[in-house]
């Protein structure tokens, strides 16, 4: 754990410290597109933070190389240089795609070239542990198009999510730390060797999210843009495909008592189609959410649109950091919880504490324009904001309803003087400070 804990750290830290050079370089080279209609943001914020990203993963593969348990993983397997050949391939994809712009069909097309470098390295899906059935193994063929579908959905998953500042890399660290979890009790639990590529991919994905997340969370200065969400996308496939298509149920007849056992003991996380559905179900829920609503308009499912989870969040009236952190709820009661199910399938207090915190989840979704008040004997200790008389001054000075969300804009002031009215078409969530405005927005561009 020792070895896994200095992993993280350097990953971690080696992307946070390279997430400032970056920024200045994607200034100067130009990385700032325009605002576009879908954008929340309302000033033209630099890209490319998936090149520190990727630095911290190559950092964090060499690290673990030359540490003494650590670098066992590259003896008894080749998947960390199957991981970093498909991991350099959509990184310099995603490059391209921030500075320049690449096509929709295009980047399709490189995630399945990437997919499939990995592949021809040995990190696929070998067989598949069904519930009841027990193993089934895959033709090459089976197992070489399971694993380019596995990753291409994934990565697609994340990019989609990748809407506020920091909704992409918090969720995914949140997935990360639950895979690995998982991962750890598989190999030091089972004493599954197999599981270890899978355990590292984990805890270097981790270190990547946390490396970045300083930098991104709003008002965010750079983006990961396409080069980040793509590589921690892939990453999480990857490890995802060593799990699951590499380690054999039968390993752990000795612990689970029958193979039939021994597969239902991993359920629900050990399927690989079910992996990037329980591990990182709100991505992809949003990602089949948008293809069939651009399916059903009439669209193309990669035209861009504002009809995303988090758009929607910020539509009824939630604010940009409460949309991310119900995000970030409702991703870790599903990865955790389905962690903690396959740990005890037949507790029922895993269930009811699923069930209860669902509820809580959905009471704070409804709840869009909920402001906690201070006591009246501690206002002067919090923001205006949460003073009770300051707001009803506020709504008895312009005859405003109390809750208006027109009243909005003078949240947060501190002088006292009135802020410039929000435009209809944007919400109070969207604004980040006493900022300039902006010229009106573009059409959506259809090539993203």
């Amino acid at each position: 754990m020792r070895e896994y804990l200095l992993t993280l750290c350097v990953t971690a830290a080696v992307t946070y410290l390279l997430t400032g050079p970056v920024r200045k370089f994607a200034i100067a080279a130009g990385a700032m597109p325009e605002i576009r209609a879908r954008d929340v943001h309302r000033e033209p914020t630099p890209r490319l933070g998936g090149i520190a990203m990727f630095g911290g993963l190559c950092a964090g593969l060499l690290v673990a190389a030359h540490l003494t348990n650590l670098k066992s993983v590259y003896e008894i397997s080749n998947e960390p240089r199957a991981l970093l050949s498909g991991a350099g391939l959509i990184w310099l994809l995603g490059v391209l795609d921030d500075k320049w712009g690449v096509d929709a069909l295009v980047k399709l097309g490189g995630q399945m070239i990437a997919a499939g470098v990995m592949v021809l390295q040995g990190l696929t899906i070998l067989w598949i542990p069904v519930p009841g059935v027990g193993t089934v193994s895959l033709t090459p063929m089976q197992g070489t198009l399971l694993t380019v579908a596995l990753v291409v959905i994934t990565i697609n998953a994340v990019n989609f999510v990748d809407g506020l500042d920091g909704l992409a890399s918090g969720m995914v660290c949140i997935a990360a730390t639950a895979f690995f979890m998982y991962a750890y009790r598989m190999w030091f639990g089972y004493g599954v060797e197999a599981a270890a590529p899978a355990t590292l991919f984990a805890v270097i994905l981790m270190g990547m999210c946390l490396g970045f997340l300083p930098h991104n969370m709003h008002p965010a200065r750079i983006f990961m843009g396409d080069s980040g969400s793509m590589l921690i996308g892939l990453v999480m496939a990857a490890g995802a495909i060593s799990i699951t298509g590499q380690v054999d149920p039968d390993l752990l007849n000795s612990s689970a008592g029958s193979e039939r056992a021994a597969v239902h003991a991993m359920v629900p996380v050990y399927i690989p189609l079910l992996l990037p559905l329980t591990v990182i179900a709100v991505p992809v829920a949003d990602l089949v959410l948008a293809i069939v609503r651009r399916t059903w308009n009439g669209q193309s499912p990669f035209a861009a649109d504002r009809g995303h989870l988090h758009h929607r969040l910020l539509e009824i009236g939630h604010s940009h950091s409460r949309a991310v952190l119900i995000m970030y709820f409702w991703s870790a009661l599903i990865a955790f919880g389905a962690v903690a199910y396959s740990v005890n399938s037949a507790s029922v207090w895993v269930v009811l504490a699923i069930a209860a915190l669902s509820g809580v989840g959905l009471v704070l979704l409804l709840l869009p324009r909920f402001t906690p008040h201070a006591p009246r004997w501690a206002e002067n200790l919090f923001p205006p904001r949460y003073r009770r008389g300051r707001r009803r001054g506020a709504h008895a000075a312009t005859g405003a309803p109390e809750g208006d969300p027109a009243d909005r804009s003078e949240a947060g002031s501190d002088g006292g003087e009135e802020r410039e009215p929000v435009p209809s078409g944007f919400h109070g969530a969207t604004a980040v400070g006493d900022r300039s405005r902006l010229p009106q927005r573009r059409e959506i561009s259809t090539h993203r």
